[in-house]
């Protein structure tokens, strides 16, 4: 029979994460770390029916709590009561029965807070953290990558609200915090339309300082490990200017957050604007798009239908992956901290692609192992040729985050990946994967 014991998550140095955050520059982000779980780890139905649409009462409660018993640990209450039908495949939605609890702050601690691309993978956390942290959050979002349903569990929520808009255009509100996270990240999306890339990391930026300069707003920019390009310099310190090909397949990422942050230095040092620019390194967690052509989720998803990993290249190229809570950490941490220059933000720990497509394996058959399943064979690894411009090696320095924001990472790659596994498990059991 499955197990449905409580999961517990251990950091590298062997001690139990029971909440993520800090209580750091004047602003305290912690959170129990089994709130932020239960806003993920779950399906959007928590109730599976086997019997007729109109007869609610013949669901069973106690299978129901025993199936999620691991992630909610007392916070069902606010999960979606919506009801999936297996028999043809259809689902009765529903609205929340209440809102998970966030803290009741004054008016001189709550912020209000923009986030752009908050619908998204790295957005979605964000805004879970803020909510609960008990903070005003406006999310701007189109939908080219987002989703809504990243965020539909605070629809309503008297200190949330959702617009659909498009940072190239201007947009004007009053705000405290800007966290600018528009642009799509992953290769396919950012080269299915390369002008546009460029037209969002430029305009966006632009528009988004310009309401920074007007509201007085400190705004953030999450910019990205891809400034460094295929380095030549290895790890990377933020003071390294980077090997880009300013013409290649990638380039208008690459040189689209290039320019983003010299948009971003010139109203520092022109209109005084309060800015912060955190570089990101490859991160994965739940909610990432599972087709967005990463090889962390491409990777697990291979792997649970089955199929046999595909590894670009000779497998020998190296990244370090970093897991989204502790990218939350450090974000939020830098928007407080008085860290003007680039922060680099990622986990040092280094792996080739072949190592880490045999980690990924590996914790794939133990989870499925302990859900009963068992897949009629192993899946096997295979190589294929390696993309344009891809980089070969690509690993943060962090002194500097450890120094000014005394931040580092807490998740081991093993935990991260054992948590989204489960994510991914979750969708495809739902039929949304």
């Amino acid at each position: 029979m499955p197990s449905t014991s409580p999961v517990k998550v251990l950091d590298k140095s062997g001690q139990e994460i029971v909440s993520v955050g800090f209580d750091r520059f004047g602003f305290n982000s912690e959170v129990p770390i089994d709130a932020l779980r239960s806003l993920y780890l779950r399906s959007h139905y928590v109730v599976t029916s086997t019997s007729d649409k109109v007869d609610g009462e013949s669901l069973d409660p106690d299978a129901e709590e025993q199936q999620h018993a691991k992630f909610t640990k007392g916070l069902s209450a606010y999960q979606s009561k919506s009801i999936f039908y297996p028999e043809d495949n259809s689902i009765s939605y529903t609205t929340l029965a209440r809102f998970p609890p966030v803290k009741l702050l004054a008016p001189s601690q709550r912020k209000r807070v923009l986030v752009t691309g908050g619908a998204g993978f790295v957005g979605s956390h964000l805004v879970d953290r803020l909510m609960l942290l008990g903070h005003d959050v406006t999310v701007l979002d189109n939908f080219f990558t987002g989703s809504r349903t990243t965020v539909s569990h605070w629809v309503g929520h008297p200190n949330f609200e959702l617009v659909r808009h498009d940072v190239v255009e201007p947009f004007m509100i009053e705000c405290d915090q800007i966290y600018h996270l528009a642009c799509p990240a992953s290769p396919p999306h950012y080269q299915f339309n390369p002008v546009k890339t460029v037209k969002t990391s430029f305009m966006g930026t632009l528009n988004m300082l310009g309401l920074a300069k007007r509201t007085k707003a400190r705004f953030l920019i999450s910019s990205t490990s891809e400034v460094y390009g295929d380095p030549e310099v290895h790890p990377q310190p933020e003071d390294y200017w980077g090997h880009v090909n300013p013409i290649g397949d990638r380039a208008c990422y690459d040189e689209g957050k290039r320019v983003a942050e010299t948009l971003t230095y010139g109203y520092q040092r022109q209109d005084g604007v309060d800015v912060r620019v955190a570089r990101i390194f490859n991160t994965y967690g739940p909610r990432m798009n599972p087709y967005d052509g990463r090889v962390v989720s491409n990777f697990i998803v291979q792997a649970l239908k089955g199929e046999d990993l595909t590894v670009y290249g000779d497998g020998t190229q190296t990244r370090s992956f970093q897991y989204i809570h502790d990218l939350i950490d450090g974000l939020i941490c830098l928007m407080n901290s008085d860290e003007s220059r680039p922060v680099n933000i990622g986990n040092g720990d280094e792996f080739t692609i072949g190592e880490f497509a045999e980690l990924v394996r590996e914790i794939v058959e133990k989870v499925q192992s302990e859900a009963g399943d068992r897949p009629s064979r192993r899946v096997q690894i295979i190589y294929k040729t390696l993309p344009n411009d891809d980089p070969q090696k690509r690993r943060p320095d962090t002194s500097r985050a450890k120094e000014s924001l005394k931040w580092q990472p807490r998740w081991t790659v093993r935990m991260g990946l054992e948590e989204m596994v489960r994510y991914y498990k979750a969708k495809m059991a739902e039929g949304s994967l």
